[in-house]
């Protein structure tokens, strides 16, 4: 192999490490069998949601995650195979996917890592199914304002009804 070969190969690497570099989750996919018209929009929704999405050659991105928290992706890196990464919101990149594997009825999980944790291909499916971060937020704090706005409604009641009175 040549010089420059091996110095692109490095490049790849090294591109894979900074965008491993601080991500809170990675997740591994059997692409087959999606047109490219598919493929765009399924790009197009993860640009969205701020995860990377890219194809690599299984050699470099092992290399890349050696020794990383995002290592134990190594053993489901044969065949086709692309990585979705996201810096912002852990659970993104296998939610979006999910979305699309049902949509287009292609593609399957094969694994991923996320927060520092390891999970199968069922492990990333139920991932998947977790709401994203503002929608957990919403609920949350609709849950809360329910009780205190049933509260104000019946304290509005009581004050009326010793008004009328």
């Amino acid at each position: 192999m040549s010089v420059e070969a091996k110095q692109a190969k490095q490049v790849i690497i090294d591109e894979i490490k900074a965008k491993l570099d601080g991500a809170q989750s990675a997740v591994v996919i059997d692409y087959m069998g999606t047109t490219v018209a598919q493929a765009d929009a399924m790009r197009k929704k993860l640009r969205e949601a701020n995860v990377d999405y890219t194809v690599y050659k299984n050699t470099l991105i092992k290399r890349a995650i050696e020794g990383t928290e995002f290592a134990p992706l190594a053993d489901v890196l044969d065949g086709p195979s692309a990585i979705a990464i996201s810096k912002e919101d852990a659970t993104a990149p296998a939610r979006v996917l999910k979305e699309v594997i049902d949509e287009f009825k292609k593609m399957e999980f094969k694994a991923g890592v996320v927060e520092g944790n390891f999970f199968d291909q069922n492990g990333i499916k139920e991932i998947a199914s977790i709401p994203s971060r503002d929608v957990l937020i919403a609920k949350f704090m609709g849950s809360i304002q329910s009780p205190v706005s049933k509260a104000v409604r019946t304290f509005q009641a009581i004050a009326d009804a010793k008004a009328e009175a």
